[in-house]
């Protein structure tokens, strides 16, 4: 097991698979993009399968997110997933999207054996998704959400970031548009993850801002105290039901005591955190010729000094110098 000195266990995984984005997110990148990690310095298919291989069946893991950067673009996706679908016991496993590609590889993808998706849409407004994302892409996105919906990787989740002076307004009516169409709806606090280190608590929309938006429209009605377990996001009935929409504020109101989840970056590298500054080189240990045992016995030596918490609330907080697209979301 993967266990820490505060008695959490982790049984989520997230592995990146690719540093590399086809959106230029405002909080996200710079719009010239990044540096992006050396073809040798990614983990090979094979190194991805491996790993996984032993999270699912030395160390407890039942959960795979596969992340970016952008999954879409990693060239053996459907590849990896049907292979890690194969093992035994088998792991639930989902991706994390942008939905650019979506209506092209969501049959696939849940013919492999792909659980259900993930998908980043922050506004309804093609004219703000071009100012956001530095891309026209948004009915690309509309048009893969679609097609994992229909091709069965459901329930299609959708992530919301909210932006002051940019899509602040919008929370009603993307709740709205998810409820008609049948998708969940989970807004995310902005976190200080941006490669441009400009991230400011003052002035974000906090999760009290997005209810009481919400409220404007919609009664919610808090699930039940022990509906949440692990999972990041708090949810609420909208209307009574049986549709809900979820909040995950990681800022104001921090969920680490209850966190279940291990990461591992597009290079090889442990992340016990979304914001922890030291990683755990694993990559190293394939290449050198380390053995299943050994390789587990790093991952559990990794995740036992998993910090009480995130920091985000500590006045000395330090950003992690590494960017969303290289950690995994």
């Amino acid at each position: 097991m993967l266990v820490d000195t505060y008695g959490r266990v982790a049984t989520d995984l997230r592995v990146s698979l690719t540093d590399r984005c086809n959106l230029r997110c405002t909080y996200c990148m710079p719009e010239e993009g990044l540096q992006w990690l050396a073809k040798p310095d990614l983990l090979t298919d094979d190194e991805i399968v491996r790993l996984v291989t032993v999270a699912v069946t030395r160390l407890g893991i039942t959960e795979v997110r596969f992340t970016g950067g952008e999954p879409l673009l990693r060239p053996g996706l459907v590849g990896i997933v049907e292979r890690c679908a194969a093992l035994a016991p088998r792991p639930k496993m989902s991706l994390t999207t942008n939905g650019i590609g979506l209506k092209r590889t969501a049959r696939a993808l849940r013919a492999a054996g792909l659980d259900r998706v993930n998908v980043s849409l922050d506004t309804l407004r093609p004219d703000v998704f071009k100012t956001l994302t530095r891309r026209d892409r948004h009915h690309d996105v509309l048009d893969g959400m679609a097609a994992a919906r229909d091709a069965g990787l459901t329930p299609v989740k959708v992530n919301a970031v909210l932006i002051p002076g940019l899509n602040d307004d919008e929370a009603p009516d993307l709740l709205a548009w998810a409820v008609e169409n049948a998708y969940e709806l989970r807004f995310i606090e902005q976190m200080p993850l941006d490669a441009q280190h400009g991230w400011k608590r003052e002035g974000m929309i906090t999760a009290g801002d997005i209810l009481d938006s919400l409220r404007s429209r919609f009664t919610l009605t808090p699930e039940a105290d022990d509906a949440r377990g692990s999972a990041p996001a708090e949810r609420w009935l909208v209307d009574g039901g049986p549709h809900v929409v979820g909040v995950i504020a990681s800022v104001t109101r921090p969920f680490c005591g209850a966190c279940d989840r291990t990461r591992l970056t597009a290079d090889g590298q442990v992340r016990t955190c979304l914001f922890a500054r030291e990683e755990t080189d694993l990559r190293a240990a394939l290449r050198s010729g380390a053995t299943d045992e050994e390789i587990a016995g790093l991952w559990k030596t990794a995740m036992w000094g998993k910090k009480a918490g995130s920091g985000l609330d500590d006045p000395s907080f330090l950003q992690p110098d590494r960017p969303m697209s290289a950690i995994g979301g």
